[in-house]
């Protein structure tokens, strides 16, 4: 395909995925499904597992799709486009984030963290063990010890943007709750990401290359809010306008710092929403932040991140879990992501003195892998890690714990008290 037919399919493709992410989502909300959520399901169904099942040669002729990428087709453009909206997505994560609320809870936090981390991570690497010496869902090319540290890796990934979105949707920005489990939601992801840099470095052949990875991580933390914060706090002021407004300016010079930390830390071998959520955090809060948000996350979600859940779920194929067998391999993985996570961190958060309720609240919370776990699990698929057997069970047990959390947390936690520990209202609002 030439660039005008590239532009003139990407065009058409947009409008099919925002418009059936807009009708999945009216579908979703009649269920206490937020809407993120929604594009999760959307992703799949526009994929191979459902339309490319039911009208394979429309779905060829929407989505020209090319594994072997020896074409230009629609991965050539979408993976991009998706990949800027998971960046800008996660500075906005970033930007929301508020450090001085996790300090207040830091105990509970890392006790939560942890055990979140830990038991689910001991389960795959189990799981994976049998996985590998039973099946072929590995590609032969993968060596246990990166089976195992890559399934327990995309076990203990928490939905961290997901996390956010669901804690200022309830109510709980703040609150114990709503605390501990943005705090211990954002070490798992750290650590998550760790483990995924030793894989990929393991799995280049390159071991030593995992020190660099995580010498440039730190280095890139210790810089952006040991030198770029303090910066930015004292540049800030000439970025805002007479009438109290960000100007294009510092609009402008947000949006660099977050392409820069975002390439920064996929070059180093990270990915790039690590370095963009950092970059983010960095950033001024009062007027900056209010006003960043508002002009950029509606492009954001409503536009850039459906990209990225459509190019997830073309790489979906849950027709390949054939037999019986596979899907109880299925039903294992995901009776093992929810042990691991749920019990884990409700017990752990139930030690460090928190009410039985809240630790259950938590442990719910905590539970759900959304966006980030089809992060590290396109990753995978990408370098060759996983098989499309296992990416496809990966994404099932991805979208049933995050479906899981908003109507559970609803039934058994939402209408009691909540223990405040910071009256003031986040005027902000995360999409998760």
């Amino acid at each position: 395909m030439n660039n005008l037919e590239l532009a003139i399919q990407f065009f058409l493709q947009i409008a099919v995925i925002l418009l059936a992410c807009r009708i999945v989502g009216m579908i979703a909300a009649r269920f206490g499904q937020p809407q993120v959520v929604a594009e999760m399901i959307t992703g799949v169904l526009l994929g191979p597992s459902l339309f490319g099942l039911v009208a394979p040669e429309w779905q060829a002729w929407l989505f020209p799709w090319d594994p072997s990428q020896t074409e230009r087709d629609t991965s050539s453009y979408l993976y991009p486009a998706s990949q800027l909206g998971l960046a800008l997505y996660m500075f906005i994560v970033g930007l929301e984030f508020r450090l001085d609320i996790v300090q207040k809870r830091m105990k509970s936090s890392i006790a939560v963290s942890l055990a979140g981390m830990i038991t689910p991570f001991l389960l795959g690497c189990g799981l994976a063990w049998f996985i590998y010496h039973h099946t072929e869902l590995f590609p032969e090319k993968t060596s246990l010890t990166e089976a195992m540290l890559f399934l327990g890796a995309s076990m203990c990934i928490t939905a961290f943007p997901m996390l956010a979105r669901i804690i200022h949707f309830k109510g709980l920005a703040g609150t114990t709750m709503g605390t501990v489990a943005i705090g211990a939601g954002a070490l798992d992801d750290a650590m998550a990401w760790i483990l995924l840099a030793v894989v990929l470095a393991s799995f280049d052949g390159e071991i030593g290359r995992s020190l660099y990875n995580i010498g440039g991580a730190l280095g890139y933390v210790i810089v952006t809010l040991g030198i770029i914060r303090p910066l930015m706090a004292r540049l800030g002021r000439y970025f805002i306008e007479k009438d109290d407004t960000l100007s294009d300016a510092g609009l402008v010079v947000g949006l660099a710092l977050m392409a820069l930390g975002a390439w920064f830390t996929d070059m180093i071998g990270l990915h790039a929403v690590f370095g963009a959520f950092i970059m983010g955090a960095a950033m001024p809060r009062g007027v900056f932040v209010r006003d960043f948000i508002s002009r950029i996350q509606p492009l954001a979600v409503s536009l850039l991140l459906p990209l990225f859940f459509t190019y997830s779920g073309l790489n979906t194929k849950i027709g390949l879990l054939n037999t019986w067998f596979l899907w109880g391999m299925c039903a294992a993985v995901l009776v093992a992501a929810v042990l691991g996570k749920w019990a884990a961190c409700t017990l752990a958060a139930k030690a460090t003195g928190i009410s039985g309720r809240e630790s259950m609240g938590i442990g719910i919370l905590m539970n759900a892998r959304g966006l980030m776990e089809l992060i590290i699990i396109n990753i995978g698929l990408q370098r060759g890690i996983i098989s499309e057997g296992l990416f496809a069970t990966l994404v099932i047990m991805a979208v049933v714990t995050t479906l899981m959390a908003s109507p559970i947390f609803e039934r058994f936690v939402a209408r009691g008290p909540q223990e405040k520990l910071d009256e003031r209202p986040n005027p902000f609002r995360s999409r998760g």
